[in-house]
């Protein structure tokens, strides 16, 4: 999602809260993940009709209109939760029509997520996502197949089944899925990344990425997760992963800052100093 601006962000801190509501107490995990369908399909609906999205994203209207016409439109078609989490949003003031349909889609991955934590099963989404990220960041063609936007829905999911089907629960590939279908994520890779800090925060934590030439040990991932954790004052998670090109030493990456102590790089950076 691209930078929120203030109305927005007030927006989402607002639909977050109807979120905590609608998927709390004795919610299913099966219901919410139908939950998650129909808010995917209503912001998609959004997506492809550019009138009804500024209509309905519209602040100079009155925000019982707006709900008033989405519920017209889809009343009988979505489930009650899905409708009334919907209508809330569109009554919400948005600085833009295109944020409203982020946020209704990243309603649906709330959803899921909130899927995963009731089934107990957030951790290994969120351990599945890396894993993920990890099979694109070694397969660029693969990226440039998932990310083109001029091929059929079908047949890049297809390609993404070919690649993860039967290793992934069935939430992280209807989260993946979504990724690839919604006409609002352009890139995979960020995509697959927004998913990683969704999970780690439902968590209250981040997540640390780590690349590494050789296994590390339980106890190594646990020193270097309280290392990170004293770093930056905040509960930070270890997600590790084998690349023998690294040589040695770590790369750690949290957010957008990369802590690179791999043997590679300092030999990288030594001959470019002898070619200097």
């Amino acid at each position: 999602m691209s930078t929120v601006r203030s109305a927005s962000r007030q927006a989402l801190d607002a639909l977050r809260e109807q979120e905590d509501s609608a998927f709390g107490g004795r919610v299913s995990a099966d219901t919410l993940a139908k939950i998650a369908d129909e808010l995917y399909a209503i912001g998609q609906v959004l997506v492809a009709q550019p009138r009804l999205r500024r209509t309905l994203g519209d602040p100079a209207t009155a925000p019982e209109a707006r709900a008033g016409l989405l519920e017209n439109l889809f009343g009988g078609k979505v489930g009650k939760p899905a409708l009334e989490l919907a209508k809330a949003a569109v009554a919400l003031r948005w600085s833009s029509p295109w944020d409203l349909a982020d946020a209704l889609e990243g309603a649906g991955d709330d959803a899921l997520f909130a899927a995963a934590a009731k089934s107990g099963v957030l951790e290994r989404v969120e351990d599945e996502l890396f894993r993920f990220e990890r099979i694109l960041d070694a397969n660029g063609e693969a990226v440039g197949l998932l990310d083109e936007q001029t091929a059929d829905v079908a047949r890049r999911t297809q390609l993404l089944d070919t690649l993860v089907a039967g290793k992934v629960s069935p939430i992280t590939l209807a989260l993946l899925r979504h990724a690839i279908a919604s006409q609002r994520k352009r890139s995979v890779i960020l995509a697959v990344d927004d998913l990683l800090e969704k999970a780690a925060a439902r968590q209250n934590r981040s997540v640390a990425r780590v690349i590494s030439a050789t296994p590390l040990t339980d106890v190594q991932e646990q020193r270097l997760a309280a290392a990170l954790t004293e770093i930056y004052g905040r509960a930070i998670s270890v997600r590790s992963a084998l690349d023998p090109s690294v040589q040695g030493g770590l790369v750690v990456r949290v957010g957008d800052e990369v802590i690179d102590g791999s043997i590679a790089t300092r030999f990288a950076a030594a001959r470019a100093a002898l070619a200097g």
